[in-house]
């Protein structure tokens, strides 16, 4: 029995001359949180898509759940949920009528789906809602709503593109915890984000930029293999610093958070405090540990590392 929720070997897929997924490999293992991190446009979301057969690949090879998807999506979307980036449920149907509409879908009649209704609502904390308009909810309680009717019936896959893009910081967290509680409970899932502190929760992650896979693994492996060492600097006219520092080619780059630089140095740039010590010799300079947005930045906007 496969011990891995989603394989894929050169995964890709062209739109006429685009090319928005290129040969994409992946092992995701069951009971696994993995996240796709990237800018828009990167294929998130086509990736998502072909994994779920909802779009045909142009090439390479899936196995979703010890299954091959090719021939088999049917049977394997009873298996699998997927939470669409915008919410697309029905405005004009109240939240219970959405989740009867969803129970109907997945053949769940009767007791049988006045229970896990009920379950549904209260687990997600929509009991008092359940009469009110969709369309009428604030964006925290869709999201509840659209991850209620994505998991109504059990999957053991959980694929959901940007689910919080829309929410405040609080409903994020509350989001997240209701995740890793399916998690817990044994459902794999599949998450692509842009936010980096949803990344960091991950427990492994892809980083992809313009259809290319550039990093994976978990967030403490992808930051402690950081091919840079990070310096923070402070001091007086940082914006004229940082201008002067990312024209030195093992600057991979430089970024203001607040009262400091955070500068990217080449691993192949010997002693890189005295490095940038000596280009900033009025300024104080200190090494300081990798993030996971530094992985980012190397990995799809700094110079190449080399």
């Amino acid at each position: 029995m496969s011990q891995l929720a989603i394989e894929a070997k050169g995964l890709s897929k062209q739109f006429g001359q685009q090319i928005a997924v290129n040969q994409l490999d992946l092992s995701i293992p069951k009971g696994c949180i993995y996240g796709f991190l990237g800018p828009n446009g990167c294929g998130k979301s086509t990736s998502i898509r072909l994994l779920t057969g909802l779009l045909e690949a142009t090439s390479g090879e899936v196995r979703i759940l010890g299954e091959p998807l090719k021939g088999n999506e049917e049977s394997l979307k009873r298996r699998l949920g997927y939470m669409t980036q915008k919410f697309s449920l029905y405005d004009t149907l109240s939240v219970k009528e959405n989740l009867q509409f969803v129970a109907s879908i997945y053949g769940f009649t009767g007791q049988r789906a006045r229970q896990r209704i009920d379950e549904l609502l209260s687990l997600y904390d929509l009991t008092a809602q359940s009469k009110q308009y969709a369309g009428s909810m604030s964006g925290g309680q869709k999201q509840r709503l659209a991850l209620a009717c994505a998991t109504l019936h059990s999957p053991e896959l959980l694929f959901l593109d940007e689910p919080t893009s829309a929410v405040d910081p609080e409903n994020r967290r509350e989001f997240w915890e209701r995740l890793f509680d399916l998690s817990a409970a044994g459902t794999s899932i599949l998450v692509s984000t842009h936010y980096m502190d949803e990344a960091e929760r991950c427990h492994a992650l892809a980083i992809l930029e313009k259809g290319h896979k550039r990093a994976d693994g978990s967030p403490q492996d992808l930051m402690a293999q950081l091919p840079a060492s990070v310096i923070e600097l402070s001091g007086n006219a940082l914006r004229e610093v940082k201008q002067r520092l990312i024209q030195h080619s093992s600057v991979l780059s430089a970024a203001q958070v607040g009262a400091y630089l955070r500068v990217l140095v080449k691993d192949n740039q010997p002693a890189p405090i005295d490095f940038i010590q000596r280009l900033c010799p009025d300024h104080q300079v200190a090494l300081t540990r990798p993030n996971l947005e530094d992985v980012f930045v190397v990995s799809t906007g700094g110079r190449h590392v080399g």
